[in-house]
């Protein structure tokens, strides 16, 4: 039997990094906004948000291929073949670029024609235009740092990515500022700057990830080996999709869903959005143990399969289990404890104020649940079994939250949205914890590299 202490001290040391790493990536993104609001003014911000819709489905599409290798590379590792881990990184990678590259073709010739057909309005249609037209062409930079960072969990690393967060945010927040100011004999570039800042930020992260990563001698080392390896091996891209892309589809389904629900929000006027908003931003915090908890389960399952130590699993579980509850647990109570301080940093008016706390009352608790979902589909992933969790989690959202939220707010008024959120997550964890009690585990889990 395995040993709970040394597997608890294991997950928090791999854990609290990318924690860590999530949160910092929250708040750059949340300052950077401030920037161009504060500095330019609230069209720079509205040109910025148009073009995210598309950015969405493009980080999808490399988060998806960096969750399929990343469990690809945990077995690769567990089971001690370090050349395999380079081939499924650089197979990965080539990918990536190769995808990106299109995109940034793309975005050279037709980005003004895609921002037209977003129905950007004409007031911010240059502006728009110019931003998503910088991070187009320079998509395999973006690429190139999300990929290599996020499959470096999958040889147990997430310290590294932590340093190389804090080096990209670090020059992104000096950046931003100083090209909307023209500081430092750098011209004005507007709204532009969020995204050439962003360019800046990428370039010299990738040059200090290749001198550390070297000086360390780490397996992502970008040495003669991971070069060749850089030469896409046929039979591995296609296990990396057939894991990746039910990611990203997940990603997809929960964007819809939450444009659905926005849409019932909206109808019960501005305040109402703003307090939807306010939510939100508290709801993600919270949520970052549990999404962070479920990708660890994911990889130390990989890795203990690839060692040949699959029976290791129900331990990965139920420690992934006991850190959700204490962690995102521990959150969720101080949200209840602090909720109209955490409400205020949004909202000043007294009545969208107690309507915010009102919502966030009725939800807050239920992240608890999704987490423990999420260990349970981390826990399948990690043996390669996708797209049973994928169904799942796309039948609770789609078949119970969506039509919850249309009937309860049609019954009870805006609570019933929030209201819908907690029967989808129940919903979730008892599907999930069935499917991996009475299917999942009754199966022979083997290998997949």
């Amino acid at each position: 039997m395995t040993n709970p202490a040394p597997l608890r001290k294991n997950f928090l040391v791999f854990l609290l990094p990318m924690m860590a790493s999530n949160i910092l990536q929250s708040l750059f993104g949340t300052i950077n906004n401030v920037y161009l609001g504060q500095m330019i003014g609230v069209d720079a911000l509205a040109a910025v948000t148009v073009f995210f819709p598309v950015m969405f489905a493009f980080i999808a599409f490399v988060i998806g291929l960096s969750t399929g290798a990343s469990i690809l590379i945990g077995q690769a590792f567990g089971a001690g073949e370090h050349g395999k881990v380079k081939a499924i990184a650089g197979t990965a990678l080539s990918i990536a670029l190769l995808f990106a590259a299109a995109i940034a073709l793309f975005g050279s010739l037709f980005a003004r024609e895609l921002v037209i057909a977003l129905a950007t309005p004409a007031n911010i249609l240059d502006e728009a235009t110019s931003y998503a037209r910088v991070s187009m062409i320079f998509m395999p930079l973006t690429f190139a740092v999300i990929l290599v960072t996020a499959m470096m969990r999958g040889v147990g690393d997430t310290v590294t990515p932590l340093l190389a967060l804090v080096v990209y945010t670090l020059i992104g927040l000096v950046a931003t500022p100083a090209m909307i100011a023209g500081s430092f004999g750098l011209p004005r570039l507007g709204v532009a700057s969020a995204a050439w800042a962003s360019v800046a930020s990428s370039l010299l992260t990738l040059a200090w990830l290749y001198f550390h990563l070297r000086a360390r001698g780490h397996a992502f080392a970008f040495d003669r080996d991971f070069l060749r390896a850089m030469w896409p091996d046929g039979r591995l891209l296609l296990l990396v999709l057939r894991l990746g892309i039910p990611t990203s589809l997940s990603m997809m389904v929960m964007s819809i869903a939450e444009l659905v629900l926005l849409g019932l929000v909206n109808g019960y006027g501005s305040d109402a959005t703003a307090a939807y908003g306010a939510v939100g931003q508290v709801m993600s915090y919270v949520q970052f143990p549990a999404l962070s908890i479920a990708i660890t389960v994911s990889i130390f399952g990989a890795q203990a399969i690839g060692r040949g130590q699959a029976g290791q699993i129900g331990a990965i579980v139920g420690t992934g289990l006991h850190m959700n509850l204490m962690l995102t647990g521990s959150l969720a109570v101080l949200g209840y404890l602090f909720s109209r301080t955490l409400m205020g940093f949004f909202i000043t008016e007294a009545a969208v104020l107690d309507l915010a706390q009102g919502l966030l009352h009725i939800v807050l608790w239920s992240t608890v649940l999704f987490g423990m979902a999420t260990v349970f589909s981390g826990a399948m992933r990690g043996s390669g079994t996708v797209w049973a969790p994928l169904a799942i989690s796309s039948f609770a959202i789609l078949a119970v939250e969506i039509p919850s939220a249309i009937l309860l707010s049609r019954h009870v008024g805006i609570e019933g949205v929030w209201a819908a959120y907690p029967i989808a997550f129940c919903t979730m964890l008892l599907l999930q914890m069935s499917y991996y009690l009475l299917v999942w585990r009754k199966r022979a889990v083997a290998r997949l590299v």
